[in-house]
């Protein structure tokens, strides 16, 4: 990497799925704002360092909405929609943003934390009751997060396996075609439309409900913002959630006495979950393109307006000048601004439900199964390719 012109593929090709690949620490040290190119043809700068990437997504002057527009780089079908709180911009996103934030509050988050733990009580219980080799990612990876936010949005128990198939292809970065792309989301949406519908005719005690209601000085959220609303919910509160399970027990797994560590002392897990999230390849880097309305300068290189910007949070997540042994996991590590759930406005309205969900995960699982492992050699866990937010198809732990 040594000539400037050098145009280098993203996503790049990690070693090991739980290590980043180690072109992030080249392009730290050497060209942290660099030209690379998408598998669809596309170019955009790749940010890797820490504070270059807090200020893309903390900036104005890089727009999200704009990559909803007709032949703008994008690295999923999902980006497209305009209705989406994930891809505005000011000011429609502060109205949306205000409507919503009512029901994503700590406070109103911390009350489902006794559900949650109920829930992940009942899901590592039947793990237990199967014995050791049971999948966690069949038993709690996967069940708990869509269990959570289905309950959160008033769908019905028996609809919970349709919404994840549903998203399961959405999500997809090329393993799907674009034809089931469309097909799963055009069956989302009418689910999701008769679903508010209902809601409209008979309100519940949920989620989706107090949505249909909000209201604020008059204003209101349209038919289209809620459907867009409750994607971006199925998406980010399930995808992401299944997937940073699986990598915190395989992390946890793979270091010696980690496991015990929390076990003995599971006050320990708020900033271990933290850690956890820090530390973590889940996401892969992929999503958050940015484009500059302006020309502008990042860490010394020429922005020009039109330009794609992609900001890559698990890069500036191993920064070494940020973090103290940024390639070691810490689970003691007491300042640690990492950037998992993203940064300025669009940081993540469900963080707190996320740390939740892990928290809670890993504490009903050093209860109940205390010293956990997996019960097979790490290279033979199957990772599927192409998915957003990667995981082992089947995660088998023993106890």
């Amino acid at each position: 990497m040594t000539g400037k012109e050098e145009l280098l593929r993203f996503p790049f090709v990690a070693q090991h799925p739980l290590r980043p690949p180690e072109e992030y620490a080249l392009l730290r040290a050497e060209r942290p704002v660099a030209r690379v190119a998408l598998a669809n043809g596309h170019t955009v700068w790749l940010v890797t360092q820490h504070a270059d990437v807090r200020r893309v997504l903390a900036d104005p002057r890089f727009s999200r909405e704009a990559i909803t527009r007709p032949g703008a780089p994008r690295l999923l079908p999902v980006a497209a929609g305009s209705k989406s709180i994930f891809v505005m911009d000011p000011p429609e996103h502060t109205r949306l943003r205000k409507l919503v934030s009512r029901v994503f509050t700590t406070r109103q988050l911390e009350n489902l934390r006794p559900r949650v733990a109920q829930l992940a009580e009942e899901m590592v219980g039947r793990m237990r009751d199967e014995g050791p080799g049971a999948d966690l990612v069949a038993h709690l990876a996967q069940p708990l997060p869509i269990t959570v936010i289905c309950e959160m949005l008033g769908v019905p128990q028996e609809d919970h396996d349709l919404f994840r198939g549903w998203t399961d292809v959405m999500l997809s970065v090329s393993a799907s075609s674009m034809d089931e792309v469309r097909d799963a989301a055009g069956k989302l949406r009418q689910y999701l439309n008769d679903l508010i519908e209902a809601k409209q005719k008979n309100p519940a005690d949920d989620l989706l409900t107090v949505l249909v209601t909000a209201r604020d000085e008059g204003d209101s959220l349209s038919t289209e913002e809620l459907l867009a609303f409750g994607e971006t919910m199925l998406m980010a509160g399930y995808h992401a959630t299944t997937s940073e399970i699986a990598h915190g027990v395989l992390t946890l797994t793979e270091q010696p006495g980690a496991v015990g560590k929390l076990a003995d002392d599971r006050a320990g897990l708020p900033a271990a979950v933290d850690e956890l999230l820090r530390y973590s390849q889940a996401g892969g880097g992929v999503g958050p393109i940015r484009i500059a309305l302006e020309d502008m300068e990042i860490g010394g290189v020429a922005i020009a307006a039109g330009d794609a910007v992609l900001p890559c949070i698990n890069s500036a997540n191993r920064d070494e000048t940020v973090f103290t042994a940024a390639d070691e996991l810490d689970l003691g590590r007491e300042v640690n601004p990492h950037l998992a759930f993203g940064h300025g406005i669009h940081h993540c309205l469900g963080a707190h439900l996320g740390r939740v969900e892990l928290t809670v995960a890993l504490d009903r699982m050093l209860e109940l199964l205390g010293e956990f492992r997996v019960a097979v050699p790490q290279a033979e866990l199957e990772w599927k390719a192409n998915r957003a937010f990667t995981r082992p198809e089947i995660l088998p732990l023993a106890w």
